[in-house]
């Protein structure tokens, strides 16, 4: 049985706003409220093109064929980009990852989205994650020597675990492996660093050692 908070709404409607806005992260329902009250102050033409937005965004989005990036069509704007370094390939966690080392100006290269890292307690393995389609990229390249794997993924326990695990699958194909230097502190996110210390970290990348 599931019990719900009792709340003096005057309106259905309302009610059923507010549980929408407060099943966002991080929103509890005083702050849905309010939310949901602004929005109903706001312009109809306003709030059509705010609900249309995120109706768009979750039914049209794409995820890179490549790299697993979002995009708006099947190839990203990265991997399109003539201009791009194609024998760098970045590994990341997050979409919010590649938008952090973006924000440096210190890197041109191409990315790969794990969507994830291993983390057995949350029940997250190796085949969640697009680890294989990392391996594959990798090995229809033409010149594997010639590319450079750079592990970008958070200095705690579970982000060293999974650097470890792409490392080993990766290692046959004879790609170089580096790794960002230690400007991030152990158990540092990618997400909150900032954009001066992430940036020195990837210019200053060094070999990845077991």
């Amino acid at each position: 049985m599931v019990l719900k908070t009792q709340e003096n709404y005057p309106s259905v409607l309302l009610s059923e706003a507010v549980d929408a806005i407060s099943s966002l992260p991080g929103v509890g329902r005083r702050s849905a409220l309010r939310l949901a009250l602004h929005l109903l102050k706001q312009p109809e033409d306003h709030v059509h093109h705010f609900t249309d937005s995120i109706r768009r965004l979750r039914d049209e989005v794409h995820y890179c064929r490549e790299c697993r990036m979002i995009s708006d069509d099947d190839l990203c704007s990265f991997c399109s980009d003539s201009r791009r370094n194609h024998s760098q390939i970045c590994v990341v966690e997050s979409v919010r990852d590649v938008m952090s080392i973006e924000a440096t100006g210190q890197y041109h290269g191409l990315y790969h989205v794990l969507g994830g890292i291993i983390s057995p307690m949350a029940g997250v393995g190796p085949s969640d994650l697009t680890i294989r389609e990392l391996v594959g990229r990798l090995s229809a390249l033409e010149d594997p020597s010639s590319a450079e794997v750079i592990m970008a993924l958070s200095g705690d326990v579970e982000g060293e675990t999974t650097a470890f695990y792409i490392y080993r699958q990766i290692e046959p194909v004879g790609v170089r492996v580096t790794t960002l230097a230690r400007g991030l502190g152990f158990g540092d996110d990618l997400e909150y660093a900032d954009s001066l210390t992430l940036g020195r970290s990837i210019t200053a990348r060094q070999p990845f050692k077991v």
